[in-house]
């Protein structure tokens, strides 16, 4: 996702656990529109903030006040250390993100597509785009992250509110891992 942001002209801040050091040559791969910082430095960076790591270790993000005001996409699924998908009962992970990250603008967007796929599967301008869904709650937020989908080349598509659209795109759910263009995507959600 850094990779494919940087080509598109933004800045971007990448970070992890083990400290900017660690990411030095990710940062020298993908040019000089990306730097690494630590994950508090990188939420106070971003515009947007994209959550790219394992839900089982959420308590491991930065403070939520960091978060307040933040797009914030949540790309993480509930699986367990072993791999299961986590029980969460009538919610969805991102409605758990959104108690752990209050006034964050949540967004659900990127948990669906394979990684490989993310990484190759750019098309821009294509009609044979892959497609990343997008659910939420606030409009001005999802419009932004529908956007930058869009400049990354890929066709966004909106899956609904952020438990309805949320799961839609839990794992296990039709749309979930399978690279789709528009119009397998948009008939598998019933709308052609």
């Amino acid at each position: 996702a850094a990779k494919l942001f940087a080509r598109a002209g933004h800045e971007v801040a990448v970070s992890n656990w083990r400290g900017p050091a660690s990411l030095s040559s990710l940062v020298s791969a993908l040019g000089p529109k990306v730097k690494a910082m630590s994950p508090a430095d990188a939420v106070k960076f971003g515009e947007a903030v994209l959550l790219a790591v394992p839900f089982r270790n959420m308590e491991k993000l930065p403070p939520g006040d960091l978060f307040v005001g933040k797009i914030v996409i949540d790309a993480m699924n509930p699986y367990s250390a072993t791999g299961q998908v986590m029980d969460l009962g009538e919610r969805t992970s991102s409605e758990e993100v959104a108690k752990r990250l209050p006034g964050a603008r949540l967004v659900k967007a990127f948990n669906t597509i394979y990684w490989r796929n993310l990484d190759t599967g750019s098309r821009p301008r294509s009609e044979d785009r892959l497609v990343i869904f997008v659910a939420g709650d606030d409009r001005g937020a999802k419009e932004v992250v529908t956007k930058l989908i869009d400049e990354i080349g890929f066709a966004p598509i909106d899956t609904g509110s952020l438990p309805d659209g949320g799961r839609r795109q839990r794992p296990g759910s039709p749309i979930y891992g399978r690279p789709l263009n528009l119009a397998e995507a948009q008939k598998i959600l019933g709308r052609r």
